[in-house]
This record gives structure tokens, C-alpha cells and sequence, in this order.
């Protein structure tokens, strides 16, 4: 990585293994959650670790298809096999998990889940902007904090959520710090580099160690002033699929032939990193938390206008100059919402686009090549 704090992130995964550990030693609680839309809020308001969970390498897959269809998206693939093969030690040391329906392949997966650890499912309603949806998210809200306080024998308090909205809310505006680094020219840090901070700090037990550390190598960066980049390697976006070590390919690929990918708008990167709660708003924390979650613009939202307008401002706020959509295979959501991305990129703003659909394995690694490398040189 080159930086010394850039280094610490090399070796986060493997400490934050001990930590959840020794902290399930002392019988501390541990909740495990695979999508933006589990609210971290509540699981730390509870007293307990919310950790993400693994689901983004080829190698559980195999496990996994002896119960799935192989024609299924290789991120539900990934972390069903973690699951049923115990590969994952988050998954293993969590206590429960939090799901959600977000698509049905993930829903029905939940169901096979539930027979090695006890999941409990948010149903999500997928009509943003109506008062309807808000009110079914925010009793959701309050099913998951009664559903937590019986689990842990706890008492939630409003006191404690208003606390874990501050440590969250600290948490992503240290994250958003580090990514709008690379709205200067030339960039501060790699694709690549933003994919290994961002997903190891889904693994990190202590939230406000986060903070701290993402501020050390914000400042860091800010010092090194970028020079490790050439300024003229094309600028790129990514948008689509969540990303994460183990299915970064198309990233590696991208700064192989030369780009440099500046910003990804994924999950991990910056779709929710903008959504901070107010502080000073004293209605109930829950609606607060059920107004924040409902706003991510994901591609089960229909229709998802906030992830275009999200693009339109990182597309100009990073001086990119091409972008590209990464897909899953069968993740239809994203598939079809390519469609409409593309209208904006190409004919509103009139940048390069290419989308590429994919899954984890190295396979179609020579394609793709190919076809970034075309893409690359249609920008110089």
C-alpha cells in the first residue's frame, strides 16, 4: 500500500479475528450483517458487535451450490458457502444475523441460513419517497429492537441510540473524508486501496478505533499530496455491484492497464457514506434510523432517481472520465438499471461508459482485459 497507516489495514482482518474472540470470551454479543441496510445503530445501542460478514471470494461457492442453483449471483453464492462450509469466523462467532429482502435471491437464501444460526429478517419495502414505506420501515425499526432486547436481555434506550447514531455518523464522515481525497488531481489513493480500507473496516470491532485510524490516513494522504500518480491515467468511476477483497477484479484490471479508479459509488464505497443523521433532530431515534436506511440508493428502490443524481454529482465532483457499471451475473436489479445509468452517463453527460458483467471466478479474466484495455485507449 505504501503508506505507514496503509499498512495497518494489511493485517486489520486477522487482529479483529482475536478481538471478537476474546470479546466472546467475556460474553459479549455479536450480530452479524451482510447489507447496508442493517442498521449498525441498534446492534451497538444493544450493547452488542455488529461485524459485516464475508461474501466476496470464489472459494466457498462450491459449498454453497450444493443447496443453490448455480445460476445464482456468486455474492449470495459467497456467502452462503462461508456460512455453511464455517469458513467465515464472523460468521461463526455471530450470535445472530440480521437480513433483509432485498432481492429474492437473498431472501430465499436466508431461509436455508436460518437452519445454522438464528437470522432475523427486515422486510424492506422498495417504494422510496411515500410515507407508506417509512412507516413499514420504521416499525421494522422497532420489530428488530424488540427482537434484540429479548435476545440479549437488554433495554435500547434513546439514550444509547443517540450515541451509536453519533459513533456511525463519525464513522462515515471520517469514510467520505478519505474518498473525497481523490476529487484532487492528481488522485491520493488507488482503487485498489479504497477496496482494502473500506472492507476491512467492515470487519473492525471498535468503532471509534475506526475513526481514528481513517483520520491518520486522511492525513497521511493530504501530506503525501498524491505524487505517486501520474496526472494524466484516465480517471474512473465504478458503479453497480458491491465490491470487496477477493471479487476486486475489475479494479485490478483497470489500474493494470493504466486507469485509475477514483471513486466507486457501490456499497462500500460512497451510496451511503453521505447519509449522516442530525444530531440535534429530537424525534424518536428510530424514525431517524428508518428515514436514514430507506434513503440508500440501491437498485431494489424503484424507481432509484437518488442513485442517479448520486452519479451526476461524483461524475463531476471527480473529474472522471469514463465510468463503468460492474454487475453480478443474475443480479437482474442492477442489470436492468444499467439501462438507464447509461442514458445518464452517455447521453446527459457525454462520458464513456461500459458495463461489464460478471461473477468471481477468474474465467472471463482475459475478456475482460480486452475490453478495458479498448475502453482505456477510446480515453487517451
Amino acid at each position: 500500500m505504501g503508506t505507514g497507516v496503509l499498512e495497518i489495514f494489511n493485517e486489520l482482518r486477522e487482529k479483529n479475528i482475536m478481538t471478537l474472540k476474546a470479546a466472546k470470551e467475556q460474553d459479549v454479543k455479536v450480530v452479524g450483517i451482510y447489507c447496508t441496510y442493517g442498521p449498525r445503530e441498534l446492534v451497538l445501542a444493544a450493547g452488542a458487535i455488529p461485524v459485516g460478514l464475508c461474501g466476496t471470494r470464489q472459494e466457498p461457492i462450491a459449498a454453497a451450490e450444493v443447496h443453490l442453483p448455480r445460476n445464482l449471483c456468486p455474492l449470495i453464492k459467497s456467502s452462503y458457502g462461508f456460512a455453511v462450509s464455517d469458513t467465515c469466523p464472523y460468521f461463526h462467532f455471530s450470535d445472530m444475523v440480521i437480513g433483509e429482502t432485498t432481492c429474492d435471491g437473498k431472501k430465499k437464501m436466508f431461509e436455508l441460513m436460518k437452519r445454522l444460526k438464528p437470522v432475523h429478517i427486515m422486510h424492506l419495502p422498495q417504494v422510496p419517497d411515500q410515507s407508506a414505506s417509512l412507516e413499514i420501515w420504521y416499525q421494522e425499526m422497532i420489530r428488530l429492537k424488540q427482537v434484540l432486547e429479548e435476545a440479549f436481555a437488554v433495554e435500547i434506550t434513546d439514550e444509547a441510540l443517540r450515541e451509536a447514531i453519533h459513533v456511525v455518523n463519525e464513522g462515515n464522515r471520517a469514510l467520505k473524508d478519505l474518498f473525497d481525497l481523490n476529487q484532487a488531481c492528481p488522485p491520493l489513493i488507488s482503487g485498489i486501496d479504497m477496496i482494502k480500507v473500506s472492507w476491512q473496516l467492515g470487519f473492525h470491532t471498535d468503532r471509534w478505533a475506526r475513526v481514528t485510524m481513517l483520520d491518520q490516513l486522511v492525513a497521511e494522504l493530504r501530506e503525501s499530496g498524491g505524487t505517486q500518480y501520474d496526472i494524466n491515467r484516465p480517471r474512473i468511476l465504478l458503479t453497480g455491484t458491491p465490491v470487496g477483497m477477493g471479487s476486486e477484479k475489475v479494479v485490478e484490471l483497470v489500474e493494470e492497464c493504466g486507469g485509475l479508479v477514483v471513486a466507486m459509488e457501490n456499497c462500500g464505497g460512497y451510496k451511503t457514506v453521505g447519509l449522516r443523521i442530525d444530531e440535534n433532530d429530537l424525534r424518536d431515534p428510530l424514525l431517524l434510523l428508518a428515514e436514514k436506511y430507506l434513503a440508500i440508493p440501491c437498485s431494489v428502490m424503484s424507481p432509484n432517481t437518488k442513485r442517479l443524481e448520486l452519479l451526476r454529482k461524483m461524475a463531476a465532483d471527480f473529474k472522471v472520465d469514463g465510468v463503468i457499471d460492474l454487475t453480478w451475473q443474475a443480479c437482474h436489479t442492477y442489470n436492468i438499471e444499467s439501462y438507464q445509468v447509461a442514458e445518464l452517463i452517455k447521453d446527459e453527460l457525454n462520458i464513456p461508459f461500459i458495463q461489464l458483467e460478471t461473477d468471481y471466478s477468474s474465467s472471463d479474466q482475459e475478456i475482460l482485459k480486452n475490453r478495458l484495455q479498448a475502453f482505456l485507449e477510446m480515453l487517451d
